[in-house]
């Protein structure tokens, strides 16, 4: 697994400049299998922020889909298909970039686990 990270830049409406940050991972074959056998397609790799109160009623209903649409985060699957994040400020996009390398690092290790099912390792202390 290969995680391609491209920055770009582009002006807003009002002419502020809007970070962008293009992630997506080029996987083997043999991890999108992997992907497909234990069904990791939806697993959230990052979050950008938590829903503490989710509410009720359809304020609450609003609230959450006002959230959802400003909350960035990043599946499995947007990370293989590739996805763009955009940040207001480039200290915002350099910790959503941190975050993303630490989660696609860790998400590694568990395609790594995945594959040696059926086998065994063995491993120098």
């Amino acid at each position: 697994m290969f995680l391609v990270l491209r920055r770009d830049q582009r002006k807003s409406l009002m002419g502020k400049v809007v970070f962008q940050l293009d992630v997506q991972a080029e996987i083997a074959p043999e991890e999108l299998e992997c992907i497909a056998r234990y069904r990791l397609a939806d697993t959230v790799l990052y979050t950008k922020a938590e829903l503490t109160d989710r509410g009720s009623g359809l304020l609450g209903l609003a609230s959450r889909l006002a959230f959802k649409a400003m909350n960035i985060s990043v599946s499995v699957r947007e990370l293989v298909q590739g996805k763009r994040i955009e940040c207001k400020d480039i200290l915002e996009m350099l910790a959503v970039e941190g975050q993303i390398r630490e989660a696609a690092q860790t998400f590694k290790a568990v395609l790594n686990a995945a594959t040696q099912f059926g086998g065994e390792e063995a491993i120098e202390l």
